[in-house]
């Protein structure tokens, strides 16, 4: 990351949502329907449909769609949206300092941090629905005001309603309101005799509002049964105005969410005073990315969306990677590398786009795996050249020898157990910039850490290289070494095979 610049992603909540923008990216970005595809799992389990079919599927379907049907769909619409932007980002090498989520999508924050699994994610967000269905939370609805927020609770004031709040502070001139629909027609009413203009959110219910306490204990219990893992980088509260703790119980903090108020620009200003210039909504449609222009109007903040379409009916996502590469926050893309015009100059550049971005990380493994067979990691052939001179003169019934290992490794060399597992907890911790401790034994890397199976594929190969492994099988399976404790094991296993084939003494 360049010096002196930082970067954070806002996840949206309430109307943070596009299902067009979102279906775009989908035919480009192979990422959307992977995270879907384990969204689906659970809302089988629990509704007996797959959200997928309902925002990825045959025909259209927008936000208000959603809201009609039922009210579990919005919610996991949004969260699995901002979860699909978010590895998106990171899978194209953007890493941020730090995650800011606005009413539900701080959910999705530490989900997306590593504090639960995207699974219990979803069951986080369908039980927020749930109790609040079950406790009548569903009379109300939510209403922005073009105002600010002291203005507000003066307006708020005079009708004595303890049931209605100032739910969100967006900035000084948007404050959104939440309570029972006959107050807000009042509310609404009065707003308009003072020059007030009032939009409807849409939200299935009147969130942080004194109106949901009675569901808040029942939440808090339900997430407290789920298993919550260490923070993977740091996540930073628009309710709480702070960032979350290392190993904080995150179930009250939850619930708590239910009844207190959202600060949106309060925490924008905080983090830009902090060295925050790169803000990212990692989510559908441009509402905070909106936002946090106008909150640091005048400034150098670069604010940028992603699952949007933009005025030219563009995907902004690719726009905002573009401008992500121009400004060294992520990896260069194909087109910069000019592996379009080498590899296939007749192919339509997006159409090369979207096979590199689902195909990419085969084809450089592959590359890799040919190469190191190649060339054994040693003084490489002429052009002309197939095989390795040595190679030419054995006879062809004689088995292949795989090669030595490296001299920091040598396969004759009692390595001792812990000693492979603390140097594979480094090679992984600063590889995915996360702490070590994150990384206990019995950790699943893909389960609880959130390392997907193409990273997990990247970083095996750097494990062979660095201890002279030979090349994998064509059929070796990836599913048994998705701990650092397996992938010990198979260090130490693959360096006795190796001693055993090379010559004592």
């Amino acid at each position: 990351m360049p010096e002196n610049t930082s970067t954070a992603f806002l996840l949206p909540g309430q109307g943070g949502f596009d299902g067009a923008a979102l279906r775009r990216a989908d035919a480009t970005h192979p990422q959307v329907r992977r995270v879907f595809e384990r969204l689906d799992a659970e809302t089988e389990k629990l509704f007996s449909r797959r959200i997928s079919d309902l925002v990825l599927g045959p025909g259209e379907s927008d936000l208000r769609d959603l809201l009609a049907r039922d009210s579990w769909m919005s919610q996991v619409a949004i969260y699995g949206a901002g979860l699909a932007a978010h590895e998106i980002l990171t899978d194209h090498g953007v890493r941020p300092d730090v995650l800011a989520g606005h009413s539900l999508g701080e959910i999705t924050a530490l989900v997306a941090a590593g504090a639960f699994s995207v699974e219990d994610g979803v069951r986080i967000v369908a039980q927020r629905v749930a109790v609040i269905e079950r406790h009548d939370g569903i009379d109300g609805r939510m209403v922005a005001l073009s105002a600010g927020a002291d203005r507000v609770r003066m307006l708020l004031g005079l009708l004595d309603e303890p049931l209605l709040a100032v739910a969100t502070e967006n900035h000084d001139e948007q404050t959104v309101v939440s309570g029972p629909d006959a107050v807000l027609d009042q509310v609404t009413a009065i707003a308009a005799q003072l020059g007030i203009g009032a939009i409807e959110i849409d939200a299935p219910f009147p969130f942080h509002t004194p109106a949901l306490a009675p569901a808040a204990p029942e939440f808090e219990a339900y997430v407290r049964t789920l298993e919550q893992h260490p923070l993977r980088g740091r996540v930073y509260s628009p309710i709480l105005q702070r960032h979350y703790e290392p190993g904080e119980p995150l179930a009250g903090r939850l619930a708590d969410h239910f009844v207190q108020p959202v600060r949106f620009g309060a925490a924008v200003r905080r983090l830009h005073g902090d060295g925050v210039t790169t803000f990212v909504e990692a989510g559908g449609r441009p509402a905070l990315s909106k936002l946090v222009a106008r909150l640091t109007r005048g400034s150098d903040v670069r604010s940028l969306a992603t699952l949007a379409l933009d005025d030219g009916d563009r995907l902004a996502l690719d726009s905002t990677l573009r401008d992500l590469r121009a400004a060294g926050l992520a990896d260069p893309g194909p087109e910069g590398s000019g592996l379009a015009e080498l590899l296939a100059p007749s192919v339509p550049s997006d159409v090369f786009d979207a096979y590199w971005k689902a195909h990419g990380h085969e084809v450089r493994e592959r590359i890799r795996t040919d190469l190191r067979a190649f060339g054994g990691g040693e003084e490489q052939p002429q052009p002309e050249q197939r095989r390795e001179p040595e190679q030419a003169e054995k006879p062809e019934s004689e088995p292949e020898r795989a090669p030595a290992p490296a001299a920091s490794a040598p396969a004759n060399a009692a390595l001792d157990r812990d000693e492979v597992f603390a140097e594979l907890r480094t090679l992984y911790a600063q590889a995915l910039e996360y702490p070590e401790e994150v990384f206990e034994a019995g950790v699943q890397l893909e389960a609880e850490l959130g390392v997907d199976s193409v990273k997990q594929v990247e970083l095996l190969s750097r494990v062979s290289q660095r201890y002279g492994l030979p090349p994998r099988e064509a059929d070796f399976r990836l599913d048994p070494y998705n701990t650092l404790d397996t992938i010990a094991d198979f260090v130490i296993a693959e360096l006795d095979r190796l001693a055993e084939r090379q010559p004592v003494g």
